[in-house]
């Protein structure tokens, strides 16, 4: 039967989704550092052995075996750590942390470290055969029981590393989905950030990956992008987006069977997220119509995908290969008369009857400025005034690069 330790180190795995061994390892640092507390030396580098079956505990001196030194660069080292060491003090009690750690001291000083090495005649004086490069592991005795102060500094030891163990865990698994799309559980708003619940943490919805129409309510399941995934001195920081592209992409594939199947294939997307939408599609299978497949059955199917983006439109479109046919495409619902491409320029001239004016260029030039971007041309729409039997440009010009786009109208 287990040791009651070892059963707790054992519940301690299952909660916080530990490895055993790591779980040991923090208990063998919290060890030595409570050795050091009450009978270590500043000059020793401890390292502990800690059996769970039995509790029994070995504390060790860990030291790499180096040429030796003369006494006078041994002293020179031990007077260059003394005024580093004052200087980081002096520093502290101001707020500057700059200076290297405790242990380390100037270049000028002898590439000799009392903690971590140990000179080859007094190796030889513990093990004749020692030889440099050699690490010597001495045993030290424990005189007696932890004091209260000790067993304080291994319980914020072992509670450090056990958060630090559990925050890599967390950043590891979901490192793994990042680019991907998950669901998660409104939790709670902290001003305009929206924390979502997405398993053994909560990811961030800033107000920029917000969509408009969404009100985030707590309880709510939502679809999110993960769109970034770091790890900060606070733990693993999870960004998460509603308005990124690929999100639309994850729920047409989820609802799509054929695009699942990879039978019909996105081709192209734009997207201003809350607003609208337009998806290029085009079938491998010429018995299988794209926009069909996107819309289902009374549009069932892009129903579900729009109540999920509470409301956003989405027009699918259909690929071609020919620029002019489109970019015609492009523009719907609006339907084009003719279209001119100035090749060099990247440049469509797309002319439309004066009915449909208004319908391509769309609320404050959102259509025709989505079409752009799907298409990657410029486009400018003219209208077809047959009354005059003459064309005139109309000022809904709509440049590809995202920086210019307030010049449509």
């Amino acid at each position: 039967m287990s040791s009651p330790i070892e059963q707790a180190i054992r519940q301690i795995c299952e909660e916080k989704g530990l490895s055993y061994e790591s779980v040991v390892d923090t208990i063998q640092s919290a060890l030595a550092a409570a050795y050091r507390k009450d009978f270590g030396d500043k000059y020793h580098n401890l390292e502990s052995e800690f059996d769970p079956e039995s509790a029994a505990v070995k504390v060790f001196d860990v030291k790499t075996v180096v040429e030796d030194i003369t006494p006078e660069e041994l002293e020179e080292f031990r007077k260059q750590e003394a005024l580093d060491n004052a200087a980081r003090e002096a520093r502290r009690a101001i707020g500057d942390f700059s200076l290297p750690p405790e242990g380390t001291v100037g270049e000028d000083a002898p590439k000799f470290n009392p903690k971590t090495d140990v000179m080859l005649s007094d190796a030889k004086i513990l093990k004749m055969s020692a030889k440099i490069g050699d690490v010597m592991r001495t045993e030290l005795p424990i005189p007696g029981e932890f004091g209260r102060m000790a067993a304080m500094t291994a319980k914020q030891v072992i509670t450090q590393k056990l958060r630090e163990a559990e925050r890599e865990i967390i950043f590891n698994e979901f490192k793994g989905v990042e680019g991907t799309v998950i669901m998660g559980t409104v939790q709670r708003h902290e001003g305009r950030i929206i924390l979502v619940d997405i398993g053994r943490t909560a990811g961030i919805l800033k107000p920029e990956d917000q969509m408009s129409g969404d009100r985030y309510r707590s309880g709510d399941r939502i679809k999110v992008y993960v769109r970034e995934v770091s790890l900060g001195p606070r733990g693993p920081q999870i960004l998460l987006s509603r308005t990124h592209e690929a999100l639309i992409r994850n729920l047409f594939e989820v609802e799509i069977p054929e695009i699942a199947e990879g039978t019909v294939e996105i081709k192209a997307l734009a997207r201003e997220a809350g607003a609208r939408t337009k998806i290029a599609v085009s079938s491998r299978d010429p018995q299988i119509d794209p926009i069909g497949a996107c819309i289902g059955q009374r549009g069932t199917r892009i129903q579900t995908i729009i109540a999920e983006l509470a409301g956003e439109k989405i027009d699918v479109i259909e690929w071609s290969e020919d620029h002019k046919q489109f970019i015609s495409n492009a523009l719907a619902p609006a339907k084009a008369l003719k279209a001119e491409l100035i090749e060099d320029e990247r440049v469509a001239n797309i002319l439309v009857a004066a009915d449909q004016l208004s319908l391509a260029i769309g609320r404050g030039g959102q259509n025709v400025r989505l079409a752009s971007r799907l298409s990657g041309w410029k486009i400018n729409i003219l209208e077809d005034r047959a009354a005059d039997g003459a064309v005139a440009a109309v000022e809904a010009e709509t440049p590809v690069s995202e920086d210019s786009q307030d010049q449509v109208e």
